[in-house]
This record gives structure tokens, sequence and C-alpha cells, in this order.
């Protein structure tokens, strides 16, 4: 299971991946609300924990942005303040839960599954554009009856570009969310992922392709005039 940490506070930041890393979550920490944001975006995580006090843009902008964009992920809100317009804002912003600092770390654990548990009820059961639809349940991609399952990794890779199809997603940042920080996979391990899914969108005759930006990254782009 994923996390996303979003807090400004490196010490906390870090203290808090020990304790959901040591309890078996995978965790990606960022300190920054706009990288937070571009994280979130990219539709891999089970839950986030979110601080509302962050620099460029703060965690109720981060939630708002979500929500209008259809993620579904559950935001655990984390801050100091503890005063109920607070509160009332922040779940209003589209937030799950709220936690106010100092916490402890079992109340922490606890609201995470308690958030994870819940996500079944409200995640969608698809991504779409253009005319190729992602299944998030079996993992099959389609364009009108003819389907195709995706092996785990292009799956995961394909929820990105879906999750935000005209952001430019860069091999970086696909090495890091699908193989993992202490990986040891390279570009030519993205290079492969992307021609076995560049065959299968081929395959079940969608309209849709990924289109490579040098030294940039990918995106999707539909030759039928659809951009996101």
């Amino acid at each position: 299971m994923q996390i996303l940490v979003v807090e400004d506070d490196i010490r906390l930041a870090d203290a808090l991946a020990t304790i959901l890393r040591n309890n078996d979550y995978q965790v990606d920490v960022v300190n920054d609300g706009e990288e937070g944001l571009y994280y979130a975006q990219s539709g891999i995580y089970d839950c986030i924990v979110l601080d509302v006090m962050l620099p460029h843009k703060d965690g109720f902008e981060i939630s708002q942005q979500l929500r209008r964009e259809k993620n579904p992920v559950p935001i655990l809100m984390l801050t100091a303040r503890s005063a109920i317009a607070d509160k009332v804002g922040g779940l209003d912003s589209g937030a799950d839960d709220y936690m106010t600092k100092p916490f402890a770390p079992v109340e922490l654990l606890a609201r995470i599954r308690s958030l994870t548990r819940r996500q079944g009820d409200v995640v969608f059961e698809s991504l779409d554009f253009g005319n190729v639809k992602l299944d998030l349940d079996t993992c099959e991609l389609s364009c009108g009856a003819k389907s195709i399952r995706l092996s785990q990794k292009e799956f995961s890779i394909m929820k990105i570009l879906l999750a935000n199809p005209s952001r430019v997603t860069s091999k970086e940042t696909l090495i890091t969310k699908v193989w993992g920080y202490d990986s040891s996979a390279e570009d030519n391990n993205v290079e492969a992922y992307i021609s076995f899914l560049r065959k299968k969108l081929d395959f079940v005759g969608s309209s849709v392709h990924i289109e490579t930006l040098r030294k940039l990254g990918y995106r999707l782009r539909d030759d039928n005039g659809e951009d996101a």
C-alpha cells in the first residue's frame, strides 16, 4: 500500500515516513505544496497524509484541486490548528479525515487503516481519455468492445498517464513511482514498457497514443483531436 506524505516540516515528515515504513507501507515524502499536488495527481497512492500549511500551495487548495479532477484518493489532513472552523474548512475542501498536531502514532495508523478500508466505497471504476478506458479492477485496457489485460507495471504506467493525460510525465517520475526509489531500473526499462503499451493501444484500436517529448517524457494524445 502506497502513502504520500506532504509535510514541509522536514523532521516531522521524516518521522511520519519512518512510522509508516515500520508498519509495511510504501511511502513517498514531499515538502512543497505544488510538488505534493503533482505527486498526488499520479493516481497511484492509496492515501495522502496532507499538511495544511505548505509553501506555494496549501493543503486546502490541493484537496480542492484533486476533488475537482475527480481524484478519489483518501486524504488525511494534518494541522496545528484545532479550531472548529479550520476542521470544517478541511473537510469541506474534500479531505476525508482531520488530525491536529501533536498526535500519537497509533492514532495516525488507525485513521489510515480506516480510510483505506473505506476506499473501495469511493474509488472510480475506470479512467478514460478519448476512446480508451482502463478498468481499475481488472487491469484491462479497452476501446469499444475490444480489450486486453495489462501487466502490473503496464497498468501502473497507464494509470499515471491517464490520471493527467496532458501532463508530461518524465522517465524519472515513472521509475520512482512504478519501480520505487531503491530500484535499479533505468530509462530503457521505461522505454520497453511504453513500447508494450503502444502495441496494446494499437491492438484495441484506440485513437489515443503515447507521445514522446524529447528529453521531457511522455503524455497522451488523441488522434481524433481530444486533449485533456
